[in-house]
C-alpha cells in the first residue's frame, strides 16, 4: 500500500506538471496568433505605403518594418517553445500512464449480475 501511495504521489505532481505545460502551449498559441496579426498589419501598411494608399511617413514605416521583423521573431520563437513543451507533455504524460500501470488497481462495481436491481 506504501508503494501505491507513493506512485500517486508522483502521478499528482506529474499531473500539476501537465497542467503547467499544457497552460505554457495555451500561452504560445495566444502569442503566436498575436505575432501573425502584427506580421499581416505590418506587411499591409508596407503594401499601402509602396502603392500610394497611405501617404509616405517615415514613422509609420519604422512602425511596420518593426511590426513585421518584431512578428516574425516572436513567432518563431513561440513556435519553437510550443514543439518543445508539447514534446514534454508528451513525455509526462506516458511517464504518467507507466507509473498507473505499475499501481494494483481494482475494478470497482457489483458486476453484470447486479446490473438491474433497482427495478
Amino acid at each position: 500500500m506504501d508503494d501505491d501511495g507513493e506512485l500517486r504521489e508522483q502521478i499528482l505532481h506529474i499531473e500539476a506538471h501537465i497542467e503547467e505545460l499544457a497552460d505554457v502551449i495555451e500561452g504560445c498559441r495566444k502569442i503566436i496568433v498575436i505575432s501573425k496579426v502584427a506580421i499581416a498589419v505590418g506587411g499591409t501598411l508596407i503594401l499601402a505605403i509602396t502603392l500610394g494608399a497611405v501617404r509616405f511617413d517615415p514613422t509609420v514605416m519604422i512602425g511596420a518594418l518593426a511590426a513585421v521583423i518584431g512578428g516574425t521573431v516572436v513567432f518563431g520563437s513561440n513556435t519553437s517553445t510550443l514543439k518543445q513543451t508539447a514534446t514534454a507533455m508528451k513525455a509526462a504524460e506516458a511517464h504518467r500512464a507507466k507509473l498507473i500501470s505499475r499501481m494494483d488497481l481494482r475494478v470497482v462495481g457489483r458486476g453484470a449480475s447486479s446490473r438491474f436491481n433497482w427495478i
